[in-house]
């Protein structure tokens, strides 16, 4: 067990803060929810939770200068986590009902609604993690993830270039392939719900904890 590392939860009024402390703590982590700046910046490790809309996900995050904390984290190469909601904001834009919303641009792409017979996208569904993913380490192709949104990246849009690595892009299908995790440097985020996928999500949480 990964004991001793401090996490703070971003709480900007939205996310299951609660679900996702508690299954920090199971894994070792020393968990606080908290908005606040310094707290946040301090920790060894940042989650970033979401659910709902893009927008107002935003609106939450900016109003606690969530967007100032993960820019300036990542330029120190600080450990950031994005779930759900949390992960999408981290795209440079996202679509919902014809409103366009700016996100934090960590990544291009556009977060857009998904095209299948039956949204949302709720329950437990197999991903597709690259072999040398961290994240994943452990966990099988038959390993299941607890997912529940209507919106997600359909195409991913970074790649390799001069000076950096291609990121690491774990897919889902749902109606259509969509990103369902993303490993780039300190940045890591999951579309899915590790908190709520049981001992898998634990493994995967425990994994991400290793990385602090």
């Amino acid at each position: 067990m990964v004991v001793g590392k401090k996490v703070v939860v971003l709480d900007y009024g939205s996310g299951n803060l609660r679900s996702a402390e508690r299954a920090l703590a199971r894994v070792g982590a020393e968990v606080t929810v908290t908005s606040d700046f310094d707290a946040a910046m301090d920790a060894d490790g940042l989650v970033v939770p979401g659910v709902g809309a893009f927008e107002a996900c935003m609106a939450g995050l900016r109003s606690v200068r969530g967007e100032r904390i993960i820019g300036r984290r990542l330029s120190g190469g600080r450990p950031v986590l994005g779930i759900c909601v949390g992960m999408q904001i981290l795209f440079a834009r996202g679509v919902e009902h014809g409103v366009e919303t700016e996100g934090c641009a960590e990544w291009p792409g556009t977060v857009e609604r998904l095209e299948a017979p039956v949204l949302p996208h709720m329950g437990w569904n197999t991903v597709k993690a690259p072999a040398d993913s961290v994240l994943f380490a452990g966990l099988d192709a038959a390993t299941r993830f607890y997912f529940v949104h209507s919106y997600g990246v359909r195409e991913w849009e970074l790649h390799a270039g001069e000076g950096f690595a291609e990121p690491l892009v774990t897919w889902a299908e749902h109606g259509v392939p969509f990103v369902a995790a993303v490993e780039n440097g300190p940045l890591r985020a999951t579309q899915f719900h590790p908190e709520k996928s049981g001992d898998a999500g634990a493994v995967l949480l425990k994994n991400w904890l290793g990385t602090l």
